[in-house]
């Protein structure tokens, strides 16, 4: 998973992947099937795991602005690079550069549906208990916020620090509508 995390698909060759998992091409292919099947368990995996150590802060918090703003802090600790991950997110950043196989396009454009569909889910149940102003357009608010995590994973893949991914989370959260702490 790390490997394809920090190289992207393209750029993963069969000798990175069995050198990094210590065992022969042979293996590999009886195991996963190649690299694409690989590649599926990898972002599947990542998606368990890793991801959901961040999305699954959009759930908590009292109202969705609290939850979308535990979102943002939660990937500004995790999007940078660390000594365990290579930074951004595995399937924001799958989405740049990469020319993919079709089984492997519909999985990754599924999973950033997913992201989209928690974000718009949070704030049409915060539009109906009135967190929202009526005018509030949910469509276009959940993009926007998927945009920042998405833009705050190509920052931290460009270096982007923490303290710098926190000041983006904290202007994102200035544009709440109708402002204040709803």
């Amino acid at each position: 998973m790390f490997l394809f995390w920090r190289k992207g698909y393209a750029t993963t060759s069969m000798n990175d992947l069995c050198g990094t998992m210590g065992v022969g091409s042979p293996s590999l292919y009886a195991a996963f099937g190649g690299k694409e099947a690989l590649y599926l368990e990898a972002i599947q995996h990542y998606v368990r795991t890793k991801g959901l150590l961040v999305w699954d802060k959009l759930a908590e918090g009292a109202t969705a602005r609290a939850g979308i703003e535990n979102l943002l802090i939660a990937a500004t600790n995790r999007l940078p690079r660390s000594r365990a991950t290579p930074a951004g997110c595995m399937a924001v950043l799958a989405a740049v550069g990469d020319e993919w196989p079709t089984a492997i396009a519909r999985v990754v454009k599924k999973v950033r549906l997913e992201m989209l569909g928690m974000l718009r889910s949070r704030l049409e149940a915060a539009a109906n208990k009135g967190e929202l102003p009526a005018s509030t357009e949910i469509d276009g608010l959940s993009r926007f916020y998927l945009s920042v995590y998405q833009g705050m994973a190509i920052q931290a893949r460009d270096g982007a620090t923490q303290v710098e991914l926190r000041a983006v989370a904290a202007a994102a959260m200035a544009a709440w509508p109708g402002g204040g702490q709803t």
